[in-house]
């Protein structure tokens, strides 16, 4: 897993709530949603575990390394 760079600001819960919204009709995540605790609870397949992430910025995390590896997938069939 790669290193997500330094942040200079916040996610907030909506910019999370994006994302979640923009992975999963993608079929990039199976399920997102948020916890009443701010956390969220992320499955990328029907048949794998359930994750807790911890907060927005996680999501935002796991957002990016999904863009980060399909970028590197498309590079490497070119």
């Amino acid at each position: 897993m790669r290193r997500p760079r330094p942040r200079t600001y916040t996610p907030t819960a909506a910019e999370a709530a994006a994302w979640a919204d923009a992975l999963i009709p993608h079929q990039l995540l199976h399920a997102a949603v948020l916890a009443p605790n701010g956390q969220w609870l992320v499955q990328d397949t029907p048949e794998t575990r359930v994750r807790v992430l911890d907060g927005p910025a996680a999501m935002v995390d796991l957002a990016a390394e999904i863009q980060h590896r399909l970028r590197a997938t498309r590079n490497r069939t070119r």
